[in-house]
């Protein structure tokens, strides 16, 4: 590698970690004061960055929230590929969902609330709405596996995901893994390719 690629890569890894900083911020700014708050100001005080720092990465406000909500999606997604990682037989799905919101909500609750205020702000904003649909729609592609007439049932399982984190969300005390597995074993029983059901005997 010559100097000069040298200095480019060392260039582009700084504004990849302010970039993930800027990110970051948002949600604690959220996450602490509601999407009200959120202004080239008050990111740039959190993330510790200049305030021409978010207009130079992000064209306007509406672009930093549609930014930061793709992110969390980008996020969540790994989380579950993590999950899935995990996951030896198909039985064992509804287990491991439902460690993975009771860890998501204990562990990371203000992060999760102010994911799910932009995830409610898409229906007054147009332009987050893309956004908000993009983990809907990796994970409808997933869980029916494209399966022609499973739709509907896919659409179920992921409203009641949505419902079970508000849910915990405003619980309080966050649900434990014993307390949802249950409702997720229903949840997912339609999805008979997934083999969701308990062993039998």
């Amino acid at each position: 590698m010559t100097a000069a690629e040298e200095i480019t890569d060392g260039r582009r890894l700084k504004g990849e970690r302010r970039r993930r900083a800027i990110l970051d911020a948002t949600l604690r700014v959220i996450a602490r004061e509601g999407i009200g708050a959120v202004s080239h100001r008050n990111v740039a005080r959190e993330a510790e960055v200049p305030p021409a720092s978010i207009a130079y990465y992000f064209n306007g406000i509406d672009d930093l929230l549609v930014a930061s909500l793709l992110d969390s999606c980008e996020l969540l997604l790994a989380k579950l590929d993590e999950t899935r990682e995990r996951v030896r037989e198909s039985s064992q799905w509804p287990r491991a969902v439902a460690e993975m919101i009771a860890e998501t909500v204990r562990d990371h609750r203000e992060r999760t609330l102010a994911e799910y205020e932009l995830y409610l702000l898409a229906a007054r904003r147009p332009a987050l709405r893309p956004a908000a649909r993009r983990w809907l729609e990796v994970l409808r592609g997933d869980v029916s596996e494209g399966r022609a007439g499973e739709d509907p049932v896919a659409r179920a399982f992921l409203a009641g995901l949505d419902g079970l984190f508000l849910q915990a969300l405003i619980a309080d005390e966050p649900p434990r893994a014993d307390e949802l597995e249950p409702v997720l074993r229903f949840l997912m029983r339609p999805h008979d390719h997934l083999g969701t059901a308990p062993p039998r005997g």
